[in-house]
C-alpha cells in the first residue's frame, strides 16, 4: 500500500467509489496552500478520506534488500534488557509517556516490525475521519482564524518498533550520529515530499535508537512547528521502550482462498493496516491485512513499507470495517465488485474492489489492489473475499492470531 501522499478530504459533488492515486494527489496539492490535510491511501479504494491535521507529505527513505532478519531474543547493551523471541505478527510493547510524549499501545504488525502512534501535548493529532461537510465547513478563513487564535500546531507521529536485523541506520540519508542514554541512535531532517532530493523542512524528523543489539527503533514526526518536537524531546522516548510480553497480534477475520505466490506482510489490529492504520488510529475500524507478491524483504529497512513510493509492486488489501467508513451505501447481505473502468468506482487509474456487507449492512469487507498494481482479475479478488470469515467484531475474544488467519 503506497501512502502517495497527505492529502485533502473528498472533493466534488458527492463522495467517490473509490480514490485513484492521481486524484490523491492532485487533491493534496491543492491542500498544501490551507495548511490542513486528510489522508488516504490509494489503496483503500472506496474508504472514506480521512482528515489528518497539517499539510505534511511522506519522505522516499527506501528499502533496500537483504537476507532475512534473525528471529531470537536480543539485550540490549546499555541496560542488558531482555526482549522477547518474537514471531511476524506480535506486539512486544506497551504504550509509555515520556514528557509531553505520549506512545500508544502498537496497532500495527508486520513481517519486520510494530507500529504505535505518537501524540503530544502540545499539538493536536487529527487521526479521526472527517466527513466531506466537516472539512468544508473548515474551509480557509476558519483555519486563518485558528491559527490566528494560537490553535494548537498540527502533529502526525509514530513509533517503529523494528526486529533485530531489520534496520539499516546507515541508509538513512544525511543522518547525523549521535549517542542518547547511552544507546547509538541517528537522526534527520525529512524531506517536504515523497522526492528525497528535495529540501528538508525542519518539522519533519526522524529519529532513531538501538533499542536492543542490532535492533532499532524510530519515531518518525511531522509537525506544523519546526520547533516542536526537537530532536532532544523525541530523544526521550529512549528510556521509556521496555518489553512486554510477546502478544500475538490478532483480526477480526480468517482467510479462505490467497492466490498463488501472495505473502502477508502488515495487519492492523482495530486499524487498517500500514501507515493508513496508524493515520486512521482512532477511526473505529476493526483490522485489515495487506499481501504482496513476491513477499518483501524483511532487511535493510529505513522506514514503513508504504513510506516509500514503488516499495510494493503488487498485493492486496483486506479492510474490515464499519459500513459508516465506506463511500459506498451498505447493502445487507450483498457482494458488489467494481472494476477501474467502471466509472461508479472512482474512474480512471489502477486497482480494483469487491465489497461484502454484513446480514445488517454494519460492517463492510472489503478487498482491493488499489495502489498495489492491477495484477488480480476481478474474479480472482472476488474468490478472496468470499473466502474470508469475518468474526464478532464487537468480541475480540472471538478474533485470531493473524499469523494463522493469514494463511488458508
Amino acid at each position: 500500500m503506497q501512502l502517495h501522499d497527505l492529502v485533502d478530504a473528498v472533493t466534488g459533488d458527492e463522495p467517490p467509489m473509490a480514490r485513484t492515486a492521481d486524484d490523491i494527489i492532485l487533491a493534496g496539492r491543492r491542500a498544501e496552500r490551507r495548511r490542513r490535510a486528510g489522508l488516504a491511501s490509494a489503496g483503500a479504494a472506496g474508504l472514506v478520506v480521512v482528515a489528518v491535521a497539517g499539510a505534511f507529505l511522506l519522505p522516499t527513505l527506501g528499502a533496500e534488500q537483504g537476507t532475512p532478519a534473525p528471529a531470537g531474543a536480543a539485550s540490549s547493551k546499555a541496560g542488558a534488557v531482555e526482549w522477547p523471541e518474537a514471531a511476524p505478527f506480535t506486539f512486544t510493547f506497551k504504550g509509555y509517556d515520556a514528557g509531553t510524549l505520549h506512545v500508544q499501545d502498537p496497532i500495527v504488525a508486520s513481517t519486520a516490525y510494530q507500529i504505535a502512534s505518537v501524540y503530544s501535548d502540545g499539538h493536536t493529532s487529527n487521526d479521526k475521519p472527517m466527513t466531506k461537510d466537516e472539512v468544508e465547513a473548515q474551509g480557509d478563513i476558519i483555519e486563518q482564524k485558528k491559527e490566528a487564535l494560537g490553535a494548537k500546531p498540527s502533529l502526525w507521529a509514530y513509533l517503529t518498533v523494528y526486529r533485530p536485523g531489520a534496520f539499516n541506520p546507515a541508509g538513512i540519508k544525511d543522518g547525523r550520529n549521535v549517542t542518547v542514554a547511552g544507546r547509538k541512535a541517528v537522526q534527520a531532517t525529512l524531506p517536504v515530499g515523497l522526492d528525497a532530493q528535495k529540501r528538508p523542512d525542519r518539522g519533519n524528523k526522524l529519529f532513531a535508537w538501538e533499542y536492543a543489539d542490532n535492533a532499532w527503533a524510530a519515531v518518525t514526526s511531522y509537525s506544523g512547528d519546526e520547533a516542536t518536537p526537537s530532536f532532544e524531546e523525541l530523544g526521550g522516548l529512549v528510556e521509556g521502550l521496555k518489553p512486554s510480553p510477546a502478544t500475538p497480534a490478532r483480526v477480526p477475520f480468517t482467510v479462505g482462498y490467497v492466490p498463488e505466490g501472495y505473502a502477508p506482510l502488515q495487519i492492523g489490529t482495530h486499524a487498517m493496516p500500514g501507515l493508513s492504520g496508524i493515520a486512521t488510529a482512532r477511526a473505529g475500524d476493526y483490522g485489515g491485512a495487506t499481501y504482496t507478491k513476491p513477499a518483501a524483504s524483511i532487511s535493510g529497512l529505513t522506514a514503513p513499507y508504504d513510506a516509500g513510493e514503488g516499495t510494493i509492486k503488487d498485493g492486496f488489501h483486506i479492510f474490515v470495517t464499519p459500513s459508516t467508513s465506506s463511500n459506498q451505501d451498505p447493502e445487507p447481505g450483498a457482494t458488489k465488485c467494481y472494476k477501474v473502468s467502471d466509472r461508479r468506482a472512482g474512474g480512471r487509474g489502477s486497482g480494483g474492489f469487491c465489497n461484502i456487507w454484513s446480514a445488517d449492512g454494519n460492517v463492510v469487507l472489503q478487498v482491493s489492489t488499489g495502489g498495489l498494481g492491477n495484477r488480480l482479475p476481478q474474479s480472482e479478488l472476488e474468490k478472496i473475499a468470499k473466502g474470508i470469515r469475518v468474526a464478532d467484531v464487537m468480541d475480540e475474544s472471538s478474533w485470531t492470531p493473524a499469523a494463522d488467519a493469514l494463511r488458508p
